[in-house]
């Protein structure tokens, strides 16, 4: 049976003189008064990491060689396959070290030592919607809280916009002030001001700017 090649990117290694593969697990040391020892949380793992060495040679071995330089300088993520990492369903790699000798006496005859590291892909982004994601949370109630809700805000932003709207335009009128018959809006004028500046009742001050317009 002819054991498979080693692959990084789309790489033969044929030559691979010696492999070897670690795993992390990443945990954190409580201390429990009482207990001998420390409890042991687990954090999940670290990344798998293998190293590998072995021996470029034989034609177009500069051309390989210049593929592996290339692979370790850009620090991409490249696919990897090995006997060695059959059981850790790693897809992809980064080279985090690489080192390449050459001796003399011996041409087209290249040593080589990296290091991978698993890179693996990323979860799904988070979806932001309003109210906290609690879109659909069903209440046992047959209607949509959380739309009303919705509808409700909306309602109060388009009042605060016409309540806005008709306080410029007695700020607008207020400009009579200056003729000679004195100003009539002088209490709708207050009125808004109060309405403006004091942070009181603005329900309340509504209601006497209502009254002053109609004649109350």
């Amino acid at each position: 049976m002819t054991r498979p090649i080693p692959m990084i990117d789309d790489l033969a290694l044929d030559y691979v003189t010696w492999a070897r593969q670690r795993t992390l697990q990443r945990t954190l040391s409580m201390p429990v008064p009482g207990l001998d020892g420390d409890v042991q949380q687990g954090l999940g793992r670290s990344s798998h990491e293998i190293e590998i060495a072995g021996v470029l040679v034989g034609e177009d071995v500069a051309d390989r060689l210049r593929e592996l330089q290339e692979n370790a300088s850009s620090g991409e993520e490249v696919p990897f396959t090995a006997d060695i990492a059959t059981a850790l369903e790693m897809e992809n790699v980064i080279v985090v070290a690489a080192e390449f000798e050459e001796h003399a006496g011996r041409p087209g005859y290249y040593d080589y030592h990296m290091l991978l590291r698993e890179s693996p892909p990323l979860p799904e982004p988070a979806e932001l919607s309003p109210f906290g994601g609690l879109d659909g949370f069903d209440l046992g109630f047959d209607t949509d809280i959380l739309g009303d809700i919705t509808d409700m805000a909306g309602d109060l932003q388009g009042a605060l916009e016409a309540v806005t709207d008709v306080l410029g335009d007695l700020e607008a009128l207020a400009g009579l002030a200056g003729l000679s018959l004195g100003n009539p809006l002088t209490p709708v004028q207050e009125e808004a001001e109060g309405l403006g500046t004091s942070g009181g009742d603005a329900a309340g001050t509504a209601g006497n700017l209502t009254n002053l317009l109609e004649g109350g």
